[in-house]
């Protein structure tokens, strides 16, 4: 039987730290007094690590079979290797702890999502059921931890995600191994590379590096920008909470988008919407109805690029080469955040949020012809 609960608390987790990181990491070092730049540079490490981990694990776990094994002692090293943030806060210090635990936290999600796709065999359209809860746990520690913020010093805020780091090892410890699949013929046949150099699959990685890098500063500054525009932090927690109820009431109705429309429709609209959303960001984010629909927009940018990415990873690449293809796709997105942390930080004052927001609407549109021309209907 399929562990759904199981295989649920463990994404609610560990979205839960992505809730704590993604809106309040560089909230936290601004805090700590740290410049645009070295906050950019900062977040840009996770993001540089999400590099070069995903494919070392990918690999391993291919090589191994032992993608639970991965998962649980990259959860609790992730946990152990964090706990220097409590030491000190210099720069240099800061960097390395950056560099550490997320080598280990990006071990992580790409193993688990072939563990879920192996649990859920012929059913993988039920994927975004599984997948919401995520977004719940990510809306959850927004709304309290931005409540938390407002009413407490941000020095809590290292305390608080090492805790959650704690709660994904003990989730992992409760997800059962997932069966193993039959393998299909062709894929069987065919090594990891040659399954690359199917069409519109190189396009599409390429693709997934720039949607990431279109995320850049609205990942590392949107809570910033907000609070220049004299947002409070309580109504920045409820509109980056917005965007993913927006993104869970998609995957609620994902199976039926899923059978109506084809990957490559889905993955070149999300990229049309996020074009059009970094620029409402960008330029009328001072305007709480525009914000609202910018933010509402989440659901497309984040919750229905991802569903289709993953079923596009899933169909493109045999079950032995599963754990690399997720990771692949994985590291090239990670590369791309952290470009476009790197860039959104360099650009933040000598541009100005408007131009920052601007080139990232170009990357998603530069995406979205790429797929537009390149990518197959069906994947092969």
């Amino acid at each position: 039987m399929l562990p759904y609960w199981r295989l649920s608390s463990f994404y609610f987790c560990y979205f839960a730290l992505l809730g704590g990181v993604a809106p309040f990491l560089s909230l936290y070092f601004h805090h700590l007094g740290f410049s645009a730049a070295r906050i950019g540079e900062l977040v840009a490490i996770p993001m540089l690590m999400r590099c070069i981990a995903p494919i070392l694990w990918g690999w391993l776990g291919d090589r191994s079979g032992q993608r639970l094994l991965i998962v649980r002692l990259g959860a609790l090293l992730t946990a152990v290797t964090f706990t220097g943030i409590l030491w000190r806060q210099d720069y240099l210090w800061l960097a390395l702890i950056m560099a550490l635990h997320s080598f280990f936290w990006h071990a992580v999600l790409p193993q688990f999502e072939t563990i879920t796709l192996g649990h859920l065999g012929e059913q993988s359209a039920r994927y975004s059921r599984i997948r919401l809860w995520g977004s719940v746990g990510f809306i959850v520690t927004v709304v309290v931890l931005g409540l938390l913020l407002e009413r407490f010093s941000p020095a809590i805020y290292p305390q608080v995600m090492l805790g959650i780091m704690l709660a994904i090892f003990l989730c992992s410890l409760l997800v059962p191994p997932a069966p193993r699949q039959a393998t299909r013929p062709a894929a069987a046949a065919e090594g990891f590379l040659r399954q690359l150099r199917r069409p519109g699959v190189l396009a599409f990685f390429l693709s997934a590096g720039l949607m990431q890098l279109s995320h850049g500063p609205y990942y590392t500054f949107l809570t910033l920008h907000l609070e220049a525009l004299g947002y409070g932090r309580g109504v920045i927690g409820a509109m980056w909470a917005l965007g993913v109820v927006a993104e869970i009431i998609l995957f609620l109705v994902m199976s039926s988008v899923l059978a109506r429309f084809s990957l490559k429709q889905l993955l070149v609209g999300s990229f049309v919407l996020a074009a059009l959303r970094w620029l409402l960001l960008g330029l009328l984010a001072d305007n709480l109805v525009w914000l609202t629909l910018a933010q509402l927009l989440h659901a497309a940018t984040f919750g229905c690029f991802h569903v289709a990415a993953i079923h596009f990873v899933h169909r493109s690449f045999g079950e032995q080469h599963q754990g690399q293809g997720q990771a692949l796709y994985a590291t090239l997105s990670g590369c791309g955040g952290a470009l476009g942390a790197l860039y959104s930080g360099y650009s933040w004052h000598g541009l100005g949020a408007g131009w920052t927001f601007a080139l990232a609407s170009l990357a998603a549109t530069l995406a979205a012809l790429l797929l537009w021309r390149r990518m197959p209907a069906q994947p092969g």
